[in-house]
């Protein structure tokens, strides 16, 4: 199979989200032991601006994403793939990113960026209504649910991201590492969660935290300046070079391959963030306007 081969360039992350255009594809993916392959795409948010930071719902047809409202502000939404429905979550004057369906299912968790600069980790009831306050005291820019309490963070520092695990009900806040990258997931039939580290230039990893022992250990190296990840339920490994996508299955290769495309799309580039539906049968992909 192909190998990947091309060094790509350092994507920053600063303290404000960039609003430059994007658009959100969902594509049919198939995923086999030696091989994963992606067809039928649809663009699902078709419209000038910023649709970006996919999640899927655990059990419904449904993509949350981060919509800019054309009026500096940006607001949750969800998209039904069954029905083709699109509906706001929130409709706010601040800006809401990185959507995230609680342990319980019953909240969507987000940042919210505040006018003041302020970045707090809120959560949203799912039917909508005022948000609940969980993190206030940092600049949070990203996050993932270890489970009902426990949460893992990017908070943003003056030129770099640290790891911060946070127990919500004893209040244990716990700075564990610097300079990762923004893509924190839950490891797949692990209590364990993964993030990347970024400390050696060129040289990027995505790494394993034990939330039990607090303990990192190294998984793979990323591709070359990438980031931007997530996981089948088998445990195979989704990245993006930009322009193609690309897996790996620590059980079968230690080798990052090529993802079959059923066609050729000019739409492919620029390609950021990746998710992936818990049925593993759908694959978000956001790409450049």
């Amino acid at each position: 199979m192909k190998k990947f081969l091309i060094p790509l360039f350092l994507l920053f992350v600063t303290a404000t989200y960039s609003q430059t255009g994007t658009e959100i594809y969902l594509f049919d993916i198939h995923v086999e032991k030696d091989q994963i392959s992606i067809s039928n795409p649809k663009n699902i948010t078709d419209r000038a601006g910023y649709d970006n930071q996919p999640n899927f719902h655990r059990t419904e047809p449904i993509i949350y994403f981060s919509s800019f409202n054309g009026e500096g502000r940006s607001d949750i939404k969800s998209y039904n793939y069954k029905t083709k429905e699109t509906k706001n979550l929130t409709t706010t004057h601040e800006r809401e990113y990185s959507p995230t369906l609680t342990p319980d299912g019953k909240f969507i968790s987000c940042i919210l960026q505040r006018d003041d600069g302020a970045q707090d980790l809120v959560k949203y009831p799912i039917e909508g209504g005022e948000p609940i306050i969980l993190i206030n005291n940092l600049l949070i820019g990203y996050h993932a649910w270890i489970d009902n309490s426990k949460i893992l963070t990017y908070v943003l520092l003056e030129d770099k991201g640290e790891l911060r695990y946070f127990d919500l009900n004893s209040n244990e806040n716990i700075a564990i590492t610097t300079n990762i990258g923004r893509s924190l997931h839950k490891i797949p039939s692990q209590h364990a969660m993964s993030f990347v580290d970024k400390t050696i230039d060129s040289k990027w990893t995505i790494n394993k935290f034990d939330p039990i022992t607090k303990k990192i250990s190294v998984i793979a190296k990323t591709l070359p300046l990438r980031e931007d990840l997530c996981w089948t339920n088998e445990g195979s490994i989704l990245m993006s070079n930009g322009e193609n996508i690309y897996f790996l299955n620590l059980k079968h290769s230690n080798e990052w391959e090529l993802v079959k495309i059923s066609d050729s799309y000019s739409f492919m580039k620029g390609i950021t963030r990746l998710a992936i539906n818990n049925a593993n049968n759908k694959l978000a992909v956001v790409v450049s306007e």
